[in-house]
């Protein structure tokens, strides 16, 4: 059975106004704006309660981190080996090393869960919602700044991840956590 190839696209000519890249290859923050979205919504969802819920918290973002992470690492490795090929470990390491800021973006937010008490915030998870969703805003425009995006790009990738932030923000709310 023969597998068609993917389509390829040639890539549009960058807009005159655009930025030169800091790097003649492709910018990849994926991995750190989409954990910074995961540890912002496992935040929101949770509601823990017992003897330790921040302990019990930082836990769960850096454990979530490290399953999606490993999720992804093998979404990747079966999703686009080559036919009757083995995935190589080197293959392995190397799209583990890539995927490796889905577990990073949880440590931010993991570290404000710890502080909280000693600023004042109590024990509500607000602050490190807070942290995902500054991390993750920034994550996003960093990755258009390093692509050489446009002043407008830049501005419409952080609004964009704004409003995603801001979304799990308002399911908090609604749902009473």
């Amino acid at each position: 059975m023969n597998v068609p190839e993917p389509r390829r696209t040639p890539l549009p000519d960058p807009p005159e106004n655009a930025r030169t890249p800091v790097r003649a290859h492709r910018t990849d923050y994926a991995g750190a704006v989409y954990g910074s979205l995961l540890a912002a919504s496992v935040i929101a969802a949770s509601d823990l309660h017992g003897a330790h819920p921040r302990l019990s918290l930082i836990i769960l973002l850096e454990v979530t981190g490290i399953v999606f992470w490993m999720a992804h690492v093998y979404a990747h490795l079966a999703g686009e080996r080559e036919a009757g090929k083995a995935v190589s470990w080197r293959e392995a390491r190397r799209v583990g090393r890539h995927e490796w800021s889905i577990v990073e973006a949880a440590t931010l937010p993991a570290l404000a869960v710890l502080v909280s008490p000693w600023l004042g915030t109590g024990d509500n998870a607000w602050l490190a919602i807070g942290v995902a969703v500054a991390q993750q805003v920034t994550w996003a425009a960093l990755g258009a700044l390093r692509a050489g995006a446009t002043n407008r790009q830049v501005a419409v990738e952080a609004a964009v991840n704004l409003v995603l932030g801001l979304l799990i923000v308002v399911a908090k709310v609604a749902v009473g956590h």
